[in-house]
């Protein structure tokens, strides 16, 4: 696989190369033979009505250690793939990044996931798409319709809409003081909108990421179970990850939501379930391939690069 690939991430240095999954992509990429290059979203420009990068050809990359070459301008139209790997939020800069990248296409580019689909979906509203099989939900960014909604379902937890890894993710059963204080901040008194959903219960069973491989769900999920009293099962909030098999449920979800993608230039995903139900399907940087690779020795991240 002679190829020769842009990988867009956050700083190298700042990636946790034992766990990031956009390593791992650049690593097997080297392995399968491809000229591997990365750079970050300040990188790109345009000049003469041309998409360019700033990038550096990766030579080596894992074990904490990072070979590569000095930085050169290269169109991006000249790779044959292009990654959008930066993590969230989906700021201002992030949009600029993905409108380059939009241009980037008309001349030539093939970028994943696609940019306009990125602009399209908020991760978190994404998976309203398929109400079918999401919890109860509620996107606001009026207080008294969350108090309501937690009225309704006794226990909720509500989160940002740009947030990402389990950060400021509140369980709410009441509405005192530091719970209305925590509201008026998220919602920027009552300017910005969150979402709220019915507390599940099987959070504690784990929260489930499933890989979406070229619209078809991989056979090993990671269960991210809480750990102590904490309700998160995301990794970087100290949730601890179990390789599992999928699940009949998961399955089925898994690919009419697979199928979708497909169509919106959307090849790698991961969706977050817990129990039954869908909460989230992930677009911008999904993660988990490496600690499914490693407990079950199925490797997610070539598989994804031998169909491309």
């Amino acid at each position: 696989m002679s190829k020769k690939l842009l990988f867009i991430t956050d700083p190298l240095k700042g990636l946790k190369q034992e766990k990031d999954t956009s390593i791992f992509m650049m690593e097997e990429s080297i392995a399968l033979g491809c000229k591997v290059y990365q750079c970050e979203m300040s990188d790109l420009y345009i000049s003469e009505g041309m998409v360019l990068a700033d990038s550096r050809n990766i030579i080596a990359i894992g074990s904490n250690k990072v070979e590569s070459i000095k930085k050169e301008s290269i169109k991006v139209a000249d790779f044959d793939f292009t990654f959008m790997r930066k993590d969230p939020p989906v700021d201002k800069d992030y949009i600029n990044s993905l409108h380059l990248l939009g241009l980037a296409e008309t001349h030539g580019a093939t970028v994943f996931n696609k940019p306009n689909s990125i602009k399209e979906f908020n991760e978190k509203i994404f998976a309203i798409h398929f109400k079918e099989f999401i919890p109860q939900t509620l996107v606001t960014s009026n207080i008294k319709k969350v108090i309501e909604f937690q009225l309704k379902h006794d226990t909720i937890v509500v989160k940002p809409l740009d947030g990402m890894g389990g950060e400021s993710i509140y369980k709410m059963d009441n509405f005192e003081d530091e719970n209305l204080d925590i509201l008026l901040d998220m919602t920027d008194n009552e300017n910005t909108q969150i979402i709220a959903q019915e507390f599940l219960e099987d959070i504690y069973k784990g929260d489930f990421r499933i890989l979406i491989i070229n619209g078809k769900p991989f056979p090993k999920t990671l269960a991210r179970i809480p750990q102590g009293e904490s309700f998160k099962g995301n990794l970087a909030a100290g949730g601890m990850g179990v390789v599992k098999d999928i699940t009949e449920v998961q399955q089925k979800t898994a690919e009419k939501i697979g199928k979708y993608l497909i169509t919106k230039g959307i090849n790698f995903a991961g969706i977050d379930m817990i129990g039954k139900y869908l909460t989230e399907i992930n677009i911008t940087s999904p993660t988990c391939a490496r600690e499914i690779f490693k407990q079950s020795g199925k490797n997610p991240i070539k598989e994804y690069l031998e169909l491309l």
